[in-house]
């Protein structure tokens, strides 16, 4: 990361992603641990899992995480994973007939703020995976006043996938970085997709590199 450590204090950084499985909680695991390291004290959030059966598989093993970089990130498993629904599906539809309060996920976001520096926040699936029918993901980013971090894939197709959700991060003044997470095709990544990444952005960040 080009930005010097203490830009990030006092920020929540809101790792998002083309589609579902790209490494959202991967790259919260990375992150984490990238900024504990550089000394800054970390904290956790991820507003809605899915697919949830007995516990929040993300969110309990990176509150775990957190809490061994963090010991002072004193919350439980409900405080960081606010909402949970069993149907691995958009939270517009795995939510069934439950209310998702807005309010109560700024204030529960700025409660947990108070334990760290920075904040991770986790979100579902990608940008514009639908909350309400008019509020999506990429909503979010902007009702937490965050940053973002894009999560790309390294499989054929990302190109596509990558430019359309800058584009949709750039039309909403979000600020933002992009990771591309090399485990897909990675064998043929330098050959198919590469090249033009390259010669487009000029530069790539990898996830492998944190």
């Amino acid at each position: 990361m080009k930005k010097d450590i203490n830009y990030f204090k006092n920020k929540t950084i809101f790792i998002t992603a083309t589609n579902t499985d790209v490494g959202k909680t991967y790259a919260c695991e990375k992150f984490l641990n990238y900024f504990s390291k550089n000394g800054l004290k970390v904290g956790y959030f991820k507003p809605c899992e899915t697919g949830v059966k007995n516990f929040p598989l993300d969110g309990s093993k990176m509150l775990e995480l957190t809490k061994k970089l963090n010991p002072s990130f004193n919350v439980t498993i409900n405080d960081v994973v606010p909402y949970q629904f069993s149907l691995p599906a958009a939270p517009y539809v795995a939510k069934g007939k439950t209310i998702i309060d807005f309010e109560f996920l700024i204030k529960q976001k700025e409660y947990l703020q108070s334990f760290c520096d920075v904040l991770i926040i986790e979100g579902a699936g990608g940008l514009m995976v639908p909350i309400q029918d008019n509020i999506f993901i990429i909503d979010l980013i902007k009702l937490f006043n965050s940053e973002a971090i894009l999560i790309t894939p390294s499989k054929l197709g990302c190109i596509n996938d990558t430019l359309l959700s800058i584009e949709a991060l750039k039309n909403r003044n979000i600020n933002f970085d992009f990771f591309i997470n090399l485990y897909e095709d990675k064998n043929s990544f330098d050959e198919v997709s590469k090249p033009f990444l390259i010669d487009y952005f000029g530069e790539l960040n990898f996830l492998q590199d944190l």
